[in-house]
């Protein structure tokens, strides 16, 4: 589905991203691990064509470096981005709409699930998006996201500064995409969540990849953990 190699990034003259390579099948959530100012959002950017990549990115067998976001979007490549990006003086509903491909949206993903997934915003629908909580906001970028029907998802730092139980709830979205055969690249800082709900994990140290592995191979890895993800 998406795949990765020896990418390379920069910002100025700093040299960031130093050779990552990843891989994620369809169907797969895949955690890429690390401790902040590692790289692991530049390299999502970078995915995305946010920040210029050097290297080859293949999304879905095509070469997508060096495209334009809008164009990576209509690919089928979604992305969250921790800031979350939503349109504060437009609704929840008019949110929603905005992340249609179309009008006609025939995707697998309707207004109504995503009422469903998260009755609040149902309870919210006609309210600025800028009022709404911080998890509330949370929950309307990734639905927005999903509203076009992207095959794979990437979602940098979902549980950022959310209560316990909204923790659980986004934890549960993400299984519930992915159960619907779409893939998702998971940014979290949250070892316990990435580990709980993901196929395999990548850590990041120094702008490269430092371990590949399955959740339980990490847990097993007491050195990579310490050196590279615990404070």
């Amino acid at each position: 589905m998406l795949e990765v190699r020896d990418l390379h990034a920069y910002y100025g003259k700093s040299h960031i991203l130093q050779g990552v390579s990843l891989d994620v099948n369809a169907g797969e959530i895949v955690s890429l691990l690390g401790r902040n100012g590692v790289g692991r959002s530049t390299t999502i950017k970078a995915i995305m064509g946010e920040v210029e990549p050097h290297g080859s990115i293949k999304f879905k067998g095509q070469e997508i470096a060096g495209l334009k976001s809008h164009s990576i979007a209509q690919l089928g490549l979604g992305y969250v981005p921790e800031n979350r990006d939503i349109f504060p003086t437009l609704t929840v509903r008019q949110n929603l709409l905005l992340g249609q491909k179309s009008a006609r949206n025939t995707g697998r993903w309707s207004m109504e699930d995503m009422f469903e997934l998260f009755p609040n915003l149902r309870d919210r629908a006609d309210t600025p998006g800028g009022v709404l909580s911080g998890g509330e906001q949370q929950m309307l970028a990734m639905c927005r996201t999903l509203m076009g029907d992207p095959d794979l998802v990437m979602v940098d730092e979902p549980t950022e500064g959310l209560a316990p139980q909204l923790v659980e709830k986004v934890a549960e979205l993400l299984n519930e995409i992915a159960s619907r055969d779409l893939s998702i690249l998971l940014v979290e800082q949250k070892l316990t969540i990435a580990l709980k709900i993901s196929a395999r994990v990548y850590v990041m140290g120094h702008g490269e990849i430092v371990f590949e592995g399955t959740p339980e191979d990490l847990r097993r890895n007491e050195a990579v953990r310490q050196e590279w993800l615990e404070v």
